[in-house]
């Protein structure tokens, strides 16, 4: 049998943490490996637990979800963990300033369980998650930040279908959208947006849309 993936929780109020744990640990696909209320004692968990998943909030004591993942998803750890960002913060800093510290995905409290477990796993897996919508108001709002006043296209070793697809990734469709529109197979999209990060060195869509931006590549 596949080890459950390990998640540890953190989270300032008792009584959302309590939720959030409730869910996760009645997946038999999932575990809690702990929970917490600052950003610093998640670093230090993480660094104890080794867990796969931290299920992050912004707004807490002692050190805040954005620092916390920034630490946490640093290169220079032993153990980089995949943070998600669940927050009741959207149209905001904090989703921009979270994707810049490394967290592989974001999503809005309001969203249902199942949509949060389904966020747990797909960062899991490496693959990045943004709650429906987040990636165009991402986009819509700090292009102007993310894109230099002069961005020109930059050289990229990426095919003219290979651009498309990274086009739209950066304006926020997904691979099932992404199909239709090229009218290609999800498995075909699939494969393009892995091509897409090797070529250009990036972990995963959150930073693909980011670098498309700054580099000029979409408008």
């Amino acid at each position: 049998m596949t080890a459950p993936i390990r998640v540890l929780v953190c989270d300032d109020q008792v009584l959302v943490r309590t939720g959030l744990v409730t869910v996760i640990d009645a997946q038999p696909d999932l575990e809690v490996a702990g929970e917490c209320g600052d950003g610093r004692a998640a670093v230090d968990l993480a660094g104890r637990l080794r867990p796969d998943v931290v299920v992050m909030d912004v707004r807490m004591p002692v050190l805040d979800g954005i620092e916390a993942t920034r630490l946490l998803a640093s290169a220079g750890v032993l153990h980089p963990v995949k943070v998600l960002v669940v927050t009741t913060f959207n149209l905001d800093e904090y989703v921009y300033e979270a994707l810049r510290a490394g967290a592989s995905g974001f999503l809005l409290k309001d969203a249902p369980p199942s949509r949060l477990l389904n966020g747990i796993r797909t960062v899991a897996t490496g693959a990045a998650l943004l709650d429906p919508g987040v990636t165009r108001q991402l986009v819509g709002r700090y292009a102007a930040r993310i894109r230099p006043a002069a961005a020109t296209p930059h050289d990229h070793p990426l095919t003219p279908r290979e651009l498309e697809v990274l086009r739209l990734i950066a304006e926020g469709l997904t691979n099932g959208e992404i199909a239709r529109s090229l009218v290609l197979s999800p498995e075909t999209v699939k494969t393009f947006v892995s091509r897409i990060l090797t070529k250009l060195g990036l972990r995963d869509r959150v930073q693909a849309v980011i670098y498309a931006y700054r580099h000029g590549l979409v408008t």
